[in-house]
Formats: C-alpha cells, sequence, structure tokens
C-alpha cells in the first residue's frame, strides 16, 4: 500500500539571437562534436552586452530543502557568483518538497533547488493543480542513499535479497520513507525495491517524510527505511539507527538528481534572468568540483541557516568517503558531483522522460504523455545553451543519453513507451 501526504517563452528582443544559437547547434550537433565552441564563429563573451539583455529582475529568491546538494545555490549567493551576472539571489531555506512546490506556482520563489520529477509532476498535473514548469539545469549527480534500520539489520538483512526474504518470512507492515509522490528519492526507492522482487505498492507501505525529519522518524520507530539525500544517510550512521542498504549512484550511476526549477511563466518573463542565474550557479558548481574547495563549503552549508548539520558529517560523502555502517568503507568515485566537465549540468531530454516513464509504471499517469514533446517543453535547453555557451561550458552532441541501471536494464530514452511497459513489477 502506498500512502501518498500532499503536505517556452521567448521575447521578440531575444528571438533573433536564439534562432541565431540553434542554428549553430544544429551545425554543431551535425559534426557529432562535443562542444559548440569551436563551431559559434564570432562569438565571444560580450556577445549580450547590449542593454536589452541585461537581467531584467535582479533580486531573486531561489528556495532550497536542507540537503548538501543545495551547495551550488548557496554558493552562487554567498560567495558573489551572482553578482558577476548583474544579479542577487536570496536562498530561501525551506521544510518541505510541498511548501517549495506550493511557493514557485504561486510566485513567492522565483526558482528553487528541487526534486526532478517534482518539476515534471506539477507540470502533469499529478496529485494536484497543474502549471506549466522549467527545468534550466541540472545541479548534482548522484549522493543519495537508502537507509535500512538497526532493526532489520539484528534480523539479517544486509541487502536487497535479504530485505525480500525477511518480508516474505515474517509479514508485517513494513514502512518506508521518501520525500516527495513524484520526486526522485520515491523513484530511487521503488526502483531499487522491484529490482529486488519487493513491489513497493503492495509488499510495503510507503510515506512521505520531509529530508531533515528521517533521522528523527527512524529514531523513534516511524519507518523500517528510508531515501533521501545527504548528509541525512551519514547522519543515520553517525547517530547509530540505521545503515546504508544501497546509494543511488549504485541504482545508476551519474543518475540526474536536483535541478534548478521555476515556472515556465518566469523564463518567458525574465529570459535574461534566467539565464543569468544559470550562469551564477554553473560558475558555482565549477568551484564546488574542485576537490580542494569541498572542505570550505561544507563548513559554509552545514550552518543553521542551511543544513544544520554536523560539518564533518557533510564533509565525508561530500568528499567520497563512505561508511555504510556494518562494516563497509570505501572511496566511492560516483560521489556527488556538481559539475563534472558541464556534464552534470546540462538538462537531457532524456532524463526528463525516465522520470515519466516511471510516473506512467507506478499509475501516477492515467494516459500515455508525449514524452519528448513534454521533456522538450520542460527543459530549457535553449536557456542552458545561452549559459553554457558564455562560460565556455561543453556541451553534449545529443540530448539524449544512455545508461544502464542497477537491474542491467539499459534506458536511452529512445522508445520511452516501450520501457515504462517493459517492467515487470508495476502498479
Amino acid at each position: 500500500m502506498s500512502e501518498i501526504i500532499h503536505d517556452d517563452g521567448v521575447t521578440p528582443a531575444n528571438e533573433g539571437r536564439r534562432n541565431f544559437l540553434r542554428g549553430a547547434m544544429a551545425t554543431v550537433a551535425g559534426a557529432g562534436t562535443l562542444s559548440v565552441l569551436g563551431g559559434l564563429p564570432g562569438l565571444s563573451a560580450k556577445a549580450w552586452a547590449a542593454g536589452s539583455d541585461k537581467p531584467e529582475l535582479t533580486e531573486l529568491t531561489v528556495g532550497f530543502i536542507p540537503l548538501t546538494d543545495c551547495a551550488s545555490v548557496v554558493v552562487a549567493s554567498q560567495m558573489g557568483f551572482d553578482k558577476k551576472y548583474g544579479i542577487k539571489i536570496t536562498a530561501s531555506k525551506e521544510a518541505s518538497w510541498a511548501g517549495v512546490r506550493d511557493k514557485l506556482m504561486n510566485g513567492e520563489l522565483h526558482a528553487a533547488h528541487v526534486l526532478y520529477g517534482l518539476v515534471y509532476g506539477v507540470h502533469l498535473g499529478i496529485g494536484g493543480q497543474q502549471k506549466d514548469m522549467a527545468v534550466l539545469m541540472s545541479l548534482n549527480n548522484n549522493g543519495q542513499a537508502i537507509t535500512l534500520s538497526n532493526q532489520l539489520r539484528e534480523k539479517g538483512v544486509k541487502d536487497g535479497a535479504s530485505l525480500r526474504k525477511e518480508i516474505l518470512a515474517n509479514p508485517r507492515e513494513y514502512t518506508f520513507a521518501q520525500t516527495f509522490p513524484t520526486g526522485t528519492h520515491a523513484m530511487w526507492l521503488y526502483y531499487w525495491l522491484a529490482a529486488n522482487g519487493v513491489h513497493p505498492m503492495k509488499d510495503v507501505k510507503t510515506i512521505v517524510v520531509p529530508p531533515p525529519q528521517m533521522v528523527a522518524n527512524m529514531r523513534v520507530g516511524n519507518m523500517d527505511g528510508f531515501c533521501v539525500g545527504e548528509p541525512w544517510g551519514a547522519r543515520a550512521i553517525h547517530d547509530n539507527i540505521g545503515f546504508t542498504v544501497t546509494t543511488t549512484q549504485d541504482i545508476w550511476k551519474d543518475h540526474p538528481e536536483k535541478v534548478l526549477g521555476c515556472t515556465a511563466e518566469f523564463v518567458q518573463k525574465y529570459p535574461n534572468t534566467a539565464r543569468a542565474l544559470v550562469m551564477a550557479v554553473l560558475d558555482a558548481s565549477r568551484y564546488i568540483d574542485d576537490m580542494k574547495n569541498r572542505a570550505t563549503v561544507a563548513k559554509l552549508i552545514s550552518g543553521k541557516a542551511y543544513v544544520n548539520a554536523p560539518e564533518e558529517v557533510i564533509l565525508g560523502r561530500f568528499g567520497g568517503d563512505y561508511d555504510n555502517g556494518i562494516g563497509k568503507r570505501w572511496k566511492d568515485p560516483n560521489y556527488m558531483k556538481f559539475y563534472n566537465n558541464g556534464t552534470v549540468n546540462y538538462p537531457y531530454l532524456s532524463d526528463g522522460m525516465w522520470f515519466m516513464t516511471q510516473h506512467k509504471r507506478w499509475g501516477l499517469l492515467s494516459g500515455e504523455p508525449d514524452y519528448l514533446g513534454v521533456a522538450k517543453k520542460i527543459n530549457r535547453i535553449d536557456i542552458y545553451t545561452e549559459a553554457a555557451t558564455q562560460l565556455k561550458v561543453p556541451l553534449p552532441a545529443s540530448p539524449l543519453r544512455a545508461s544502464k541501471m542497477v537491474d542491467g536494464v539499459v534506458w536511452d530514452g529512445k522508445d520511452p513507451k516501450a520501457y515504462a511497459a517493459s517492467f515487470k513489477i508495476r502498479a
């Protein structure tokens, strides 16, 4: 049983410039190169110096949830990357993803560090009011985890296979938490359970809990497991209340996670501001991915105004040092990444489409969406391309990418309808 707790605009002034960029992108893609830099003759850092291309809105409120992957928004705001592009970002700490959703929709937030699947869920009207949305860029890859309780460990559970064995041998109401019904953590949890033969809608109960409340809820026995972003997986081990059964990068290496999201209306009204925001966050992302800066960033975001967690708890997995709490320690090359030579930040259409396939798989979508059409509308590759080109950030040759999941199934975005229908375990 699953319990859900509900807690492409172009302005005339910019149309010519964007048509030029689209033409340049098409030329580059046809050439098969990974970067547009060599394919844009005459384009310079002064390409948008004209007054009409200055940010229309200079003061922005950008929401975030207390998670390690809010770092690029906080760094952009607090370390002056925003000022370089003529804007001022006020980072606004929010209590829940439902709150982020509501404030984006009513305009209290201009943009937010937000769950990829949440943006798509709102755009598709899943579970509530519909509003056209936009993804400006991806903020990070990897860095989430599924935690199981010490009570399960005491019964011999140490992986997915032993969890399924325990559920079959000792029937009861097993409860697992995720952070939002259409969000990334719900999809990682459901995918991992199903890959191990556990039906997330029939064999267990799922509930929604805000990220900072996960550890406290497990401590008092409200759940058997949860999926959330760091540092809360590491915090559960630090507090000796649970162990990491899997990381999300082991479910999908270099998976998309949080995005810089906003309404479509915001981009339509303020396209130059949206571009400046992307540039500021891209710059911050490059800074964070220089490992010599990670300790400084961990100290910054550990404060009460941001993640409000011990600096050492954040820094461990932030630097790729993992301890699963039951005897395994390792240096994970697939730790949380914010830039990785630009491969993190590009808003791949296939990433957005994947979340729709899972929404369809788990019965959150009744009809069959136009997977590619919806992704093209939400993922603002045009805005991202302008920002990335200015900053000389490489662009991929294709808006689709291929990945192999933990169950061996390859997702490449080429036939989303068939992919969504291919799973044996589904709603």
